[in-house]
């Protein structure tokens, strides 16, 4: 079984801490992949298939794992030797394939037994351990890994919006306020079919509603659970259809 720990990721004072180095970044996404990964893999030993455990770890490897390797192709890869760059894009080619495989296993559209189950995640988390530390060897070039800046600090996409909005209720109150109706989009575009998610806040949310609406206006359906004035609660439910 592949070795792991829950802990806080080393580094990182909490998951509210953005990571500005591309190692840092790394770091995080590390963390997270292994943390379901062992959850599926007791259950798989305690003889359970994995349903929820898998859905999880596919959702966190199409969402943040393909978030960032699109991020560093488009904002880290230009500033390298075009050789260097293919073949780390070689790399990310073989990360999709396996995060689509995940996805695919979890939606019930590629059957597996739960030992080839097993052996895809540890595959997955093996690959992916060994892509970042190739990465960041291939792109510091001789320079420190902190000098390395991580893709949120060149326009990307902020990985600690995973972590603090993932779930039936998510509070945007312990998000920055600049990025909360943002992180609380990106959570809505995410949602299944037929999910519900709460989300809370001590600010009016209507402009969370506005732009999800103008995005996929037929897509979700809203409920105001408390409209003030001190604090707000909203139910969206992803319609079946959408």
């Amino acid at each position: 079984m592949t070795e792991v720990s829950l802990r806080q990721p080393p580094g990182l004072a909490g998951p509210a801490r953005v990571p500005l180095t591309l190692a840092e970044e790394h770091v995080l996404l590390l963390w997270q992949v292994r943390a379901n990964a062992e959850k599926l893999l007791a259950a798989v030993e305690h003889g359970r298939w994995p349903g929820t455990e898998l859905t999880a770890l596919a959702g966190y490897a199409r969402a943040e794992v393909l978030r960032q390797v699109s991020d560093e192709e488009a904002l880290l890869f230009p500033a390298v030797p075009v050789q260097t760059a293919a073949g780390l894009a070689r790399d990310h080619a073989r990360l999709r394939a396996a995060a689509e495989l995940l996805t695919r296993a979890a939606t019930g559209e590629q059957p597996m037994d739960p030992a080839r189950l097993a052996a895809v995640v540890r595959d997955f988390v093996t690959q992916l351990g060994r892509h970042l530390r190739s990465e960041e060897d291939l792109l510091t070039s001789g320079r420190a890994p902190r000098e390395v800046p991580g893709t949120v600090t060149l326009g990307g996409h902020p990985h600690e919006w995973y972590l603090l909005t993932e779930g039936p209720v998510a509070d945007l109150d312990v998000l920055p306020a600049e990025d909360a109706v943002a992180a609380a989009v990106d959570r809505l575009l995410r949602m299944r079919r037929g999910e519900q998610v709460e989300l809370l806040a001590g600010t009016d949310l209507e402009p969370v509603w506005r732009e999800i609406s103008g995005l996929s206006p037929d897509g979700y359906q809203f409920t105001v659970l408390q409209d003030g004035p001190d604090r707000w609660r909203m139910q969206v439910t992803r319609r079946e259809g959408s």
